[in-house]
C-alpha cells in the first residue's frame, strides 16, 4: 500500500512506516559515530577543532539522545515527538555547518561567534576537554580535508542525511493517519 505525501510517495511497508523507533535507533548511532570519528580525527590524526567543530558535536549528541529516547519510549507521541526534535536540530547542524564553512572558515577567529559563545556559557570545554576542548581556529581547521571535501562539509551532509531520514519517518507516519 502506497500514499503520497507532499509530493513523495511512502510505502505503508517501507522501513520508516514500519520501525520509526529502529530508524531513530539508527540515528542515534550514526550521530555517535559521527562523534567518535571526530575524536578518532582529533586525538589520532591531531585534527584539531575549532568552535564550530565543537558545536557539531554537541548537536550531533543532542541527536543522539532524542533519537535514543525516541527508541526507548514505546509511546507514538514520544516517537513523533523525538522525531521533530532530531529534525529540528538536524536542520540547526546544517545551518551551523553551512555558516562554518561560508563565514568562520574565512575568518582567523572565531571569538564571539555563536558557537564560541555557547561553548563558554556552557562550560562544557572545561568539564569534558577531551570531548568539547577548542584547539584551533575555524581557518586552521578549514585546512582540515578528507577526500577533496572540509570536514565542515562531510558534517553538513551528515546533517541532511538525518534531516531526510526524519522527514521520511514523518512523512510516513502522516501517510498511515491519511
Amino acid at each position: 500500500m502506497t500514499a503520497t505525501v507532499h509530493g513523495a510517495t511512502v510505502h505503508h511497508g517501507s522501513v520508516f512506516a514500519r520501525l520509526p523507533r529502529g530508524v531513530l535507533a539508527l540515528i542515534a548511532l550514526v550521530s555517535l559515530g559521527a562523534v567518535g570519528a571526530a575524536l578518532v580525527s582529533q586525538h589520532v590524526f591531531e585534527m584539531k577543532p575549532c568552535p564550530w567543530c565543537i558545536f557539531q558535536r554537541v548537536i550531533y549528541l543532542a541527536i543522539a539522545l532524542v533519537a535514543g529516547i525516541g527508541w526507548l519510549v514505546r509511546s507514538r507521541p514520544v516517537t513523533l515527538a523525538s522525531t521533530v526534535l532530531v529534525l529540528a536540530l538536524a536542520l540547526g547542524g546544517i545551518a551551523s555547518a553551512v555558516f562554518q564553512h561560508q563565514v568562520a572558515s574565512q575568518d582567523v577567529s572565531c571569538a564571539l561567534t555563536l558557537a564560541d559563545r555557547f561553548l563558554f556559557v556552557t562550560g562544557l570545554e572545561t568539564m569534558l576537554p577531551f570531548l568539547f576542548q577548542v584547539t584551533a581556529t575555524c581557518m586552521e581547521a578549514a585546512s582540515y580535508q578528507l577526500l577533496g571535501l572540509g570536514f565542515e562539509v562531510w558534517s553538513g551532509l551528515l546533517f541532511a542525511l538525518i534531516s531526510i531520514t526524519a522527514v521520511l519517518i514523518l512523512s510516513a507516519r502522516r501517510a498511515r493517519i491519511h
